[in-house]
């Protein structure tokens, strides 16, 4: 056993997993605890040293193409108001569009000169619809969302009324202005077949949202899946707050280890995602290499040697909004080492990787009438403020949209699958279990057992 693994076995009998308040006792043992972790593991600076300079990383983008489809033309920016939006903004301002609006709800951190800076609330359909028609922009880029997992637990009416039906309003509102591109930006987390967490949920249901109004054929519609991005970290943010404040520092496993990408990738990315933008399918943009991820472990005890070596590292274990572990089957080990690890199994067959740095899925409509007749009753609720009754129907909405798309899928895809998970089978989680037993619902049937037949049963076959 390593020291790493001595020092963390110490933290969970000491001090547990799950508490909200530490008393000062606790504490003090945290913090003679961290210290010795810092010495087992002394590379984690270089570690936070790593991580930070994610932010530096760029990708080649289609930049011809890219021009064509931006100089002289009208340009609009749900959410531009953040981080992410005034990296992508920065990029289009320098493309010579004709017009160039961003939307947000919220004021921006920091105005980018030649935009138009103007509030909305994509909640509100008809003021969405009186945008559009008032600029009627020739391509959006849907960037408005609740972000935080977190948040999204304890704000479910917001999150889903802003990420599904939010993204309903833009996407239609956009179809019915002749919108000639729509760029959605989703989530890493929407790469699961079905979670119940809320906020994946919601921006996976915003991935269906725009691949129904694809399919109409009216507009040419593309999505990006960002991961952790570290320009607008809420995992660095929350670190150093805890730091400054001389509060623990909270994580969630010392095991998790995940992708990170820049703010300029991401708005890079979205660029190349314009010019993806196609007829009659939505189409999916991924990094294809995010480099080596990040260990969280490292990451945190960075920041607590940056902030002076005083600080308390806590396992507080998985809050609500954050997964434990993958399902077994989310990837498919032949095909994953060739694609952006943002692909899944039911995807990474249909990947294309004919860009330099970016990987693509063309994403087929899936039929889901269940979750379509639920969407007036969710906006009823959304707008009552009926958070029991949003997450009730939101939840079954969303469950509904797995199993069409598990039913939509090629065989071959869904017995890949079955193949993968049947070793860790007696292993799964109850919510994986129940993702298994779907996936094992529409396998392709075993053949019938062969028999001999008599000629005239052959005879009454061929006929």
């Amino acid at each position: 056993m390593s020291v790493t693994d001595e020092v963390l076995q110490l933290m969970a009998r000491d001090v547990p997993p799950g508490q909200q308040e530490l008393s000062p006792a606790a504490r003090r043992r945290l913090v003679e605890l961290t210290a010795w972790l810092r010495s087992a593991r002394p590379d984690s600076g270089k570690e936070l040293q790593r991580y930070l300079d994610i932010r530096e990383r760029t990708i080649p983008v289609p930049r011809d193409a890219v021009r064509a489809a931006v100089a002289g033309r009208r340009i609009m920016v749900t959410g531009g108001s953040g981080c992410l939006g005034a990296a992508l903004l920065d990029q289009l301002a320098a493309l010579d569009p004709a017009q160039l609006v961003s939307a947000s709800v919220t004021p921006a951190e920091r105005e980018v000169p030649g935009v138009r800076y103007l509030r909305l609330d994509v909640r509100d359909r008809r003021a969405v619809e009186a945008l559009m028609r008032e600029h009627r922009p020739d391509a959006v880029f849907h960037l408005a969302a609740q972000r935080s997992p977190g948040l999204a637990e304890r704000e479910v009416v917001r999150t889903v009324h802003t990420n599904v039906l939010g993204t309903r309003n833009v996407a239609e509102a956009a179809e019915h202005a002749g919108v000639e591109r729509l760029v959605y930006a989703s989530t890493g987390k929407a790469m699961r077949p079905w979670t119940p967490e809320v906020y994946a949920g919601s921006k996976r249901m915003g991935e269906w949202v725009l691949g129904q109004v694809a399919a109409h054929g009216r507009v040419a519609c593309s999505g990006v899946r960002f991961t952790h991005v570290v320009d607008n970290s809420i995992a660095l943010d929350r670190f150093r707050r805890w730091c400054r404040a001389g509060d623990v520092v909270r994580l969630h496993s010392p095991d998790t280890l995940f992708y990170a990408q820049s703010a300029v990738e991401s708005a890079q990315l979205m660029l190349t995602a314009l010019v993806e933008a196609a007829r009659p399918v939505l189409r999916l943009c991924m990094i294809r290499d995010l480099g080596w991820p990040v260990s969280l472990l490292d990451l945190a005890l960075g920041v607590t040697a940056e902030a002076g070596g005083a600080a308390a590292l806590y396992v507080a274990g998985h809050e609500p909004g954050y997964e434990q572990a993958p399902y077994p089957g989310l990837y498919d080990p032949l095909l994953a080492g060739e694609v952006s690890p943002l692909i899944n199994a039911m995807e990474a067959p249909d990947a294309e990787s004919s860009r330099p740095a970016v990987d693509v899925v063309p994403v087929r409509p899936v039929p889901a009438p269940d979750l379509t007749r639920r969407l007036p009753d969710l906006e009823e609720r959304c707008v009552a403020g009926d958070e029991a009754g949003v997450r009730q129907i939101f939840s079954a909405a969303a469950w509904d949209l797995f199993v069409q798309t598990v039913r939509a899928a090629p065989f071959a895809v869904v017995d890949r699958i079955v193949r993968i998970t049947r070793p860790h089978r007696d292993r799964l989680t109850a919510e994986h279990l129940r993702m298994d037993d779907v996936f094992r619902r529409f396998t392709r049937p075993a053949p019938a057992p062969v028999s001999k037949l008599d000629t005239s049963q052959q005879i009454a076959i061929s006929r």
